[in-house]
């Protein structure tokens, strides 16, 4: 009887193998990222603490903390935390914050063009489309120049959440007709500033939170802020009866998140992703809660006595053709001049396409009544 031997070097090679493969299945399982300390960054938003805006800077915060799993976490401030509101993008600029939470309108007063990334006119858009043009249109390598090469700001920076179109605002009387607009002493901001002076409005130009002390105190006749949610916390019931509803003023707007750019480019690059996406995120989920809360605290505000009435159409014609004077006047600027062209020539070609397939909103009010009268 013979006794075969062991085949050592098969064995020892089948023993490799099997290593290997549990080494790589090891890799695949635990994918390697970046390693660090945790970055703990003071990031304060432009609204008042209650603000429904304020929770929605929250959200975006909560998003970006859960997807890095605690490694980048934003500390969020309100509004006067650190600097006041209109001082966030200079706060973040020095490196005083890290990071705002806003719109481009407050930042008008350095430069107009920083309205059209926030308050466009009103060329036949919405805030979707508008958001279209800054992701897919050419809207983000002009507001990056904006930042980097004419403003020269040392933040970085993104456009999120589409917001539903804005009501003309609250006044002491029902406004009928564009006579009503004149010499009033009116709130706004942004490019609307020049939009409602060419109304023959007196503009006065103020943060959230300053806005129905100065309603009371008669030093404005009328304003408006942006949506039923927030102008009901603000105290907008208690001092003014008329709730105007449909503007050109403000059809397009979204929000704006920006970082202090120095810090965002020595963040590993999954981070930088990150908040990016986050933005995203929060642009779908944000949008519902608008949409739930918008409507319900429309509904409180008519229990509270308030007279909710839809702008004329003469007020609206009234506010086109003042939007013709703002462009040509600021088209003086040779970039706020490259930034109009480039809207219109994305709406020109996506509206050519949204209004031969969409219905239209006379089409979907008959919709709504045949179904809810």
């Amino acid at each position: 009887m013979t006794t075969e031997k062991p085949r050592s070097g098969r064995t020892t090679r089948r023993k490799f193998l099997l290593a290997a493969g549990a080494t790589g299945a090891a890799t695949i399982a635990m994918p390697q990222v970046s390693r660090a300390q945790t970055i703990n960054w003071k990031y304060q938003s432009t609204w008042p603490t209650k603000d429904i805006f304020h929770e929605m800077a929250v959200d975006y915060a909560k998003k970006v903390n859960d997807m890095t799993g605690g490694r980048l976490r934003l500390e969020v401030l309100a509004a006067g935390a650190v600097v006041p509101a209109f001082q966030m993008q200079d706060a973040v600029h020095s490196g005083i914050l890290d990071g705002g939470h806003g719109v481009t309108a407050y930042w008008y007063g350095k430069h107009k063009a920083f309205s059209l990334f926030g308050t466009p006119p009103s060329f036949g858009w919405d805030a979707h489309s508008f958001l279209g043009w800054f992701y897919h249109g050419g809207g983000e390598a002009l507001y990056n120049e904006l930042v980097n090469d004419v403003i020269k700001v040392n933040t970085v920076g993104f456009l999120y959440f589409p917001m539903p179109t804005q009501p003309l605002g609250w006044f002491k009387k029902e406004v009928k007709g564009p006579d009503d607009l004149r010499n009033i002493k009116y709130r706004t901001v942004g490019l609307s500033a020049d939009l409602f002076k060419e109304l023959g409005a007196a503009v006065t130009i103020l943060p959230g939170g300053e806005i129905v002390p100065a309603l009371d105190r008669g030093l404005l006749d009328a304003a408006e802020f942006n949506n039923p949610s927030s102008d009901i916390l603000l105290g907008f019931p208690d001092v003014a009866k008329f709730y105007m509803t449909g503007s050109h003023h403000q059809q397009a707007e979204a929000f704006e998140i920006i970082f202090n750019k120095a810090k965002y480019n020595a963040l590993p690059a999954e981070l930088k992703s990150i908040l990016r996406y986050a933005a995203f995120a929060a642009t779908a989920d944000q949008l519902g809660m608008a949409y739930d809360r918008y409507s319900k605290d429309l509904e409180e505000i008519k229990k509270r006595g308030v007279n909710v009435v839809r702008t004329p159409d003469a007020v609206l014609q009234a506010q086109l053709k003042a939007w013709d004077k703002v462009i040509a006047d600021q088209s003086k600027d040779p970039f706020f001049k490259k930034v109009i062209d480039s809207q219109k020539a994305w709406v020109k070609r996506t509206g050519a396409y949204t209004q031969t397939n969409n219905l239209g909103s006379a089409a979907l009010e008959s919709a709504y009544k045949h179904f809810f009268g």
